[in-house]
């Protein structure tokens, strides 16, 4: 074999040896540091959908019924921790729901040893709020009635996760 070849060989073996080394840096940095996280999406405002080009009288206006207003005096607009290590932290539920537990990822973060990583959520139904467990291992109670299914909330209900009581209030 020619010097020429022997010199090529050469290089390529060490340029495949740096890939090696870089793509096992990589692997190692991202078991180290983690996922990184750029940016979260926020949720886009509600508005007009597009309507297609239908004559006037055929389009109609949905029926969006009204609250009545003892209907709307009874819906929650915070939760309230009462007790635990987060006792006086309050929360304004949104739109788009409220996750509780250990995990970081949660809108509110529980030190609670009893508090699963993903362990109940509160979301909007029906014009109301509505609490869910979510699978978890100690149970999510409201009142002393532990939860099995979605349960509607009012103000003044209680919830309890571990340790840490919550309270839905106007």
């Amino acid at each position: 074999m020619s010097e020429l070849t022997l010199t090529v060989i050469r290089l390529g073996l060490l340029a495949l040896l740096w890939i090696f080394v870089f793509s096992v840096v990589g692997v190692l940095r991202g078991d180290l540091y983690g996922t990184r996280v750029l940016s979260r999406v926020k949720p886009k405002p509600p508005g007009r959908p597009a309507r297609p080009a239908v004559a006037a009288s055929t389009v109609t206006e949905p029926v969006v019924p009204k609250m009545s207003r003892s209907a709307s005096k009874r819906i929650p607009n915070t939760l309230t921790v009462t007790e635990g290590s987060l006792a006086g932290t309050t929360l304004t539920l949104m739109e788009t729901g409220v996750l509780l537990g250990r995990n970081p990822e949660c809108t509110l973060v529980l030190n609670d040893d009893f508090a699963s990583g993903r362990h109940a959520r509160i979301f909007r139904r029906d014009g109301g709020w509505v609490v869910e467990d979510l699978g978890s291992t100690n149970g999510t109670y409201m009142g002393i009635t532990r939860l099995t299914q979605p349960t509607p909330v009012e103000v003044g209900s209680t919830l309890r996760i571990g340790k840490t009581i919550f309270e839905l209030r106007k």
